[in-house]
């Protein structure tokens, strides 16, 4: 079993808590956390988390960044990152609708393999919200109706990601998930955070059902913490084979962006176990536990995401 941050501060490998009231442990802490944390966990890990405390990305775990890697779900923020740029350009509305058809329905995670009954319209602002929230695989086809794979792809050199791909179908407008790497996985994390990647309403929009803990993915950054403690985290996960993958962005206590974590992992023990109690997974919870513990101060970047909501854990 994989030790908590409390208990390996108290073997005194590494003090993850705040040293003083006030006075916040950084950089070389949680580098130390996360590499015993990692290295008791097993696998292969490829990693960069950074710090925005000056305002700008600042590299605090940096493992095997440029590593390309198949992103399972977390490439379905490459998705979002499309068809949200399509809406501010106009070409899409989130109102726009599509038919919910038997044969496109996906297995794996999701809630539309376990529909009774299939001809539901549904919007691109629901697709949205179930690709991003249970991560939604039906979804993912759904959305191929809006932005085919050599669209995304266009949309993703555009901004400048060169290793960030789907993996279009030949003659078909659906794709595969496709790679990634945890460099650019956390830039487009970063960019979203900061309002550079999208307008400020889909910026809102996307941040709103990402941090939403209620109903999702728990079982690894956000695992051991109170509610309120959850809402301050904008996630997505990925799994597939022996690849378990978490990234997002840990929000102050203002709503502000303050820390951008991408932790990328194949090669996982007891691949066969999506729960969570892989040892990849609960490395997770014990690195989420301990960014709350570490970072205590606030960012000087603009709050996307309402305050009220963090005081109210989301609710």
């Amino acid at each position: 079993m994989l030790l908590g941050a409390s208990a390996i501060a108290a073997g005194g490998l590494v003090k993850a808590t705040v040293a003083r009231a006030g006075v916040p442990v950084v950089g070389p802490a949680f580098d130390a956390q996360y590499r015993a944390t990692t290295k008791l966990a097993g696998g292969r890990w490829h990693c960069l988390v950074t710090d925005l405390a000056s305002g700008k990305p600042a590299p605090v775990v940096e493992e095997d960044a440029d590593f390309v890697i198949e992103g399972a779900s977390v490439q379905k923020l490459a998705i979002m990152t499309a068809v949200m740029s399509e809406v501010d350009a106009g070409r899409l509305r989130m109102s726009d609708t599509t038919t919910l058809d038997a044969d496109m329905v996906a297995e794996g995670s999701g809630l539309y393999l376990n529909q009774a009954a299939f001809g539901d319209q549904l919007t691109i602002a629901n697709l949205l919200t179930t690709m991003l929230q249970v991560s939604d695989n039906t979804a993912v086809r759904l959305m191929s109706r809006f932005v085919s794979g050599d669209q995304i792809n266009e949309t993703l050199d555009r901004l400048g990601f060169q290793q960030t791909r789907v993996v279009p179908v030949a003659g078909e407008s659906r794709f595969y998930l496709g790679y990634t790497t945890p460099r650019e996985n956390n830039d487009l994390l970063y960019r979203l955070a900061s309002g550079t990647l999208l307008s400020k309403q889909s910026t809102q929009d996307v941040l709103r059902i990402m941090t939403w803990s209620a109903v999702g993915y728990t079982d690894g950054v956000r695992r051991n913490m109170s509610s309120e403690e959850r809402a301050r985290f904008a996630t997505k996960h990925g799994a597939s084979e022996d690849k378990r993958h978490d990234t997002g962005i840990m929000f102050d206590a203002a709503g502000a962006p303050l820390v951008v974590y991408s932790f990328f992992a194949d090669q996982a023990p007891d691949a066969d176990n999506y729960g969570a109690t892989n040892p990849i997974v609960e490395a997770h919870a014990t690195l989420g536990r301990s960014l709350l513990d570490t970072y205590t101060h606030l960012s000087p970047l603009q709050s996307f995401i309402d305050p009220k909501k963090i005081a109210s854990g989301g609710h």
